[in-house]
């Protein structure tokens, strides 16, 4: 493949696009984080000096060129330099969700051979610690915070600042060795190595190139006209394509600042102090942060409330409109702007996004109930479609041509087609360039003319070109009646209420969908309180007969949209049951980017599905769950089995394809 213009004038490579922002943006802030309550700031040029320490210190170290180390903690400026530092040395960065067992770490250490780890703290090393006789080629780890580290054997455990220290130190010895290494980097060198979340199976390290990576970041950049000037807030898993291509792909593309918060608990506030002008969610944290607006809701005046309602009606009839600079009559407009004033722009500024130009949201189908919130307050906000596999990018949504049913038009440089089985199939200059260590799974999902298979099923509008997911092609299938079953499709529907927090959807081959059912603990338990109702447990309270009433009025809710589409209506939900246990990443339940593993889900609970479709009131059932400290207990409960209002289907709809 042809050298694009920019790896031709010196920039095919990350460690290359640094030193050209360190010389164009010397001045102006790369990275912000918050510490103790007070944001420290550095600059590009600060940022440059930081990563050139550490990679110094690496080869002092002994990293060699080819050498897999893996990066593990929650965002920080020191994790980012620490996979550019990598990339610089010629190492290949692999970063691990940071909430992984020491079983998940061990699996991807010994996968890729991982010599070294950056890790965050005690909690960290415990882990590695714990599993390093069995990592065969493991040698060295660093730690950013020292705090419990006193008493460790340091023989082979450093502490990030020493490590730079030394490389400052040992630079005349080792500047030229860095320079060398750096300078045989090009776009077809490994930029970095992510590993799939792992639903169906073991997770598989996908190779990505400075290609992949570098193509993609500029294409879509160019998509959405960001520039210098951007502000990020960096806080999903640094283990995610999405937290790499928008922390380190974009932004050192762009060269705009990347600001990490001080803690998970302090996100939403630290989103405030930012204003972030770019930004990027998964559905589930827009449900969140849906569900606590409708919460404060609930909790304010009347008048407030009043108030609140009827401006809110306005925003969802108009707001879309407005937003895309469609034709909207005067006194709509007039009205819209008041609402801005008293409601609108107050949210908005709540949320942390005021500043917003261009949002997203993907990984997930988001429900169009809370995608059109979001654009009726006049957030930009838009849906991708992409993967891994695909440094991110499939499709993209174009300003003024945002629709909550599709994913937009191929990204720049992205080509699709759908097959005969209507699975979506892409190829673009950001496909991954293999597997690693897994030559099957690489035929199978990318052919020789490199066309690759997402495994979903979808279609493309004819009439606006844009993208439509219907779901994962594995799940798709058909109801005994002949009609389709597409289970995400309903389970994004039940997750708009805010009661709701997880919902799995089972119907195939069945004559009837049915459900298990995860409550919010947080919006419902806030109710309880209102309504003084007591609770000693998530089970106690999922199982009150006031929430099974409230999900059941929910359920009959959706089932009545449902009903409405012609391709979907057989997909209604006959009976559910609230699980007295939150789905979960340590018990297998969900991966840990919180996508459900359906499979695992139907084995574990497959008393609860045959009771279900047996039509029992009740079951007794006994689950296994794990703490968090790693040890296995059990815990029993009486389920309720109710009953949905399902609205009958015209025999056109049964029969539709």
């Amino acid at each position: 493949m042809n050298q694009s213009l920019e790896a031709a004038e010196g920039l095919g490579s990350v460690p290359a696009l640094l030193q050209r922002n360190a010389t164009r943006f010397g001045g102006k802030p790369a990275y912000r984080e918050k510490e103790y309550g007070i944001w420290q700031s550095w600059t590009w040029a600060e940022t440059a000096a930081e990563i050139e320490a550490l990679a110094l210190g690496l080869i002092n170290l002994g990293v060699n060129e080819g050498d897999f180390i893996a990066v593990i903690g929650r965002n920080r400026p020191y994790f980012y330099w620490a996979i550019v530092a990598a990339q610089s040395v010629g190492a290949v960065p692999v970063p691990l969700y940071q909430d992984a067992s020491a079983d998940e770490m061990a699996y991807v250490m010994e996968h890729c051979g991982a010599r070294f780890a950056i890790v965050q703290d005690q909690e960290q090393v415990d882990k590695i610690i714990e599993i390093q006789d069995g990592l065969h080629q493991f040698e060295h780890m660093i730690y950013i915070d020292p705090r419990g580290m006193r008493k460790y054997d340091h023989h082979k455990l450093h502490e990030f600042s020493h490590i730079q220290q030394q490389g400052r130190a040992a630079r005349d010895e080792f500047i030229t060795d860095l320079q060398a290494r750096r300078g045989k980097l090009n776009y077809d060198s490994i930029c970095v190595m992510l590993y799939t979340s792992g639903t169906t199976g073991k997770p598989k390290g996908v190779v990505l190139s400075n290609r992949n990576i570098i193509e993609a970041s500029k294409s879509s950049s160019g998509f959405d006209t960001l520039g210098p000037g951007e502000e990020v807030l960096a806080y999903l898993p640094m283990a995610w394509v999405g937290d790499f291509i928008f922390s380190i792909g974009q932004a050192y593309w762009c060269g705009f600042c990347v600001n990490c918060p001080e803690s998970p608990e302090t996100m939403m506030t630290d989103l405030r102090e930012i204003g972030p002008t770019y930004y990027f969610a998964p559905p589930r944290v827009f449900e969140t942060q849906l569900t606590n607006v409708m919460i404060r809701m609930e909790d304010a005046g009347r008048f407030k409330k009043w108030l609140f309602d009827r401006f809110m009606a306005h925003a969802r009839k108009v707001g879309p409109a407005v937003l895309d600079g469609k034709s909207v009559g005067v006194w709509d407009r007039l009205k819209y702007m008041l609402g801005n004033i008293l409601v609108y722009g107050p949210l908005k500024n709540t949320l942390g996004l005021s500043r917003v130009r261009v949002g997203y949201t993907a990984g997930e189908a988001i429900g169009p109930e809370i995608f059109e919130f979001y654009r009726s307050l006049g957030i930009n906000l838009k849906q991708l479609y992409g993967q891994t596999e695909a440094s991110v990018f499939i499709t993209l949504q174009p300003d003024g041509e945002v629709r909550n049913d599709t994913v937009g038009v191929p990204a720049p440089g992205v080509e699709l087609r759908i097959a005969e089985n209507g699975e979506v199939f892409y190829r673009s200059p950001g496909t991954f360039e293999y597997y690693y260590k897994n030559e099957t799974s690489t035929k199978d999902t990318k052919d020789t003319e490199g066309w690759v298979a997402t495994g979903d099923a979808g279609f493309i509008d004819e009439d606006t070109g844009h993208l439509r997911i219907i779901d994962r092609a594995k799940d798709v299938g058909k109801m005994a009646s002949g009609a389709l079953f597409a289970p995400k499709y309903v389970e994004n529907k039940l997750k708009f209420f805010p009661n709701i927090l997880e919902a799995v959807v089972f119907g195939a081959g069945r004559e009837e969908c049915v459900a298990f059912i995860n409550i919010d603990l947080t919006a419902v338990g806030n109710w309880a309180e209102r309504n003084n109702i007591g609770y000693a447990s998530y089970q106690e309270l999922a199982g009150h007969p006031q929430v099974l009433k409230a999900i059941r009025a929910h359920v009959d809710e959706v089932n009545r949209s449902v009903a409405q589409d012609p391709m979907l209506s057989g997909c209604q939900i006959h009976r559910f049951v609230v699980l007295h246990k939150e789905l979960d990443a340590d018990d297998g339940e969900m991966t840990r980017t919180r996508k459900v593993r359906r499979r695992i889900v139907e084995e574990k609970y497959s008393d609860l599905l045959s009771a279900l479709y047996d039509g029992l009131d009740e079951i007794f059932t006994t689950t296994e769950v794990t703490y968090e400290d790693g040890r296995k207990g059990a815990i029993s409960a009486t389920l309720k089995i109710v009953d949905a209002a399902v609205l009958p289907v015209p025999e056109h709809k049964v029969a539709a394809e």
